[in-house]
C-alpha cells in the first residue's frame, strides 16, 4: 500500500503522470504530489563527503554511483565541477638546506587508447611531497610545463635527478641536472609514486575501462589525488 512520503497517510489517489511518463500520485490529506521510486533527490553533504573519499580510491565512477546509490549522470556533473575547481599548483612546506627532486613520467590515455597522455611528475626526495605535475605528450613542451609547475624555490636551486630522456636536458639547468639509471636508486621514490598512482587512480590502471573521456577530468583527478597525498604527509 502506498503512503504519502510527507504525512504518511494512505489516502492516495492517482494524479496523471510526470514528464517522464511515470504515474503521479496525490495525497488527499496534505496535497503532496509524488511518484514511486523518484530518480531525483537531494544528495546529502554526508553522501558528497563519501564520494569525495571514494574518488581517491581505485573505483570507477559507475562503481561509486552504484555504491552510494546516486545516478551516474548526477555524479558525472558533480565530478566535473569538483575537478574543475582543483588548484593546478602546489604550496610546499618551507624547507632549509639543499633541495633535491626526482622527475619521471608515466603513460596514460584520454578518450581512446590511441590518444596517449604522459603524466609528468616531480617529487621532493626528502619530504616525499609531489611538487609538480604536467600532462601532455612525451616531448620538450610538456617537460617545460613540468618545470614551470614547480614552486619558484625549486626552479632556483634544486638538483634534479631524471632518467636519460632527452627532453629533460633541453629544459632543466645543465649544472643541476643529474641523468641517472634506475639502478642508481636516485629516482626510486618517484617511481614508487607512479606505482601508487596506478594503484589508487582507476583511470591510470594499465588495462582499464575507466579511462578519462576529457583531459580536464584526467588532469583534475591527478591533481586532486596529489593534493590529498601531500596533505597526508603533513
Amino acid at each position: 500500500m502506498r503512503h504519502c512520503p510527507d504525512c504518511h497517510t494512505d489516502q492516495i489517489s492517482k494524479h496523471g503522470s510526470n514528464s517522464t511518463g511515470k504515474p503521479n500520485y496525490a495525497c488527499n490529506a496534505c496535497g503532496h504530489q509524488f511518484v514511486d521510486d523518484p530518480q531525483w533527490r537531494v544528495i546529502s553533504d554526508d553522501t558528497k563527503a563519501l564520494i569525495d573519499r571514494l574518488l581517491l580510491e581505485r573505483i570507477s565512477l559507475a562503481g561509486i554511483a552504484r555504491a552510494v546509490q546516486v545516478s551516474e549522470s548526477w555524479l558525472q556533473v558533480y565530478v566535473n565541477e569538483k575537478y574543475l575547481a582543483v588548484p593546478r599548483e602546489i604550496r610546499v612546506r618551507s624547507k632549509k638546506g639543499r633541495l633535491t627532486i626526482e622527475c619521471d613520467e608515466l603513460w596514460s590515455f584520454v578518450g581512446t587508447k590511441d590518444t596517449k597522455q604522459r603524466v609528468w611528475m616531480a617529487h621532493d626526495h626528502d619530504t616525499r611531497e609531489s611538487i609538480g605535475v604536467a600532462i601532455g605528450a612525451r616531448d620538450e613542451a610538456t617537460a617545460r610545463q613540468l618545470w614551470e609547475s614547480l614552486p619558484g624555490v625549486y626552479r632556483q636551486c634544486a638538483v634534479c635527478s631524471t632518467d636519460f630522456w632527452e627532453a629533460y636536458a633541453c629544459v632543466l639547468p645543465a649544472k643541476r641536472h643529474r641523468p641517472v639509471g634506475k639502478d642508481s636508486g636516485q629516482t626510486s621514490h618517484i617511481e614508487r609514486v607512479n606505482n601508487m598512482l596506478r594503484q589508487r587512480i582507476s583511470r591510470l590502471v594499465r588495462k582499464t575501462l575507466s579511462f578519462s573521456k576529457k583531459i580536464e577530468n584526467h588532469s583534475g583527478a591527478i591533481w586532486y589525488f596529489v593534493h590529498h597525498d601531500n596533505a597526508s604527509l603533513a
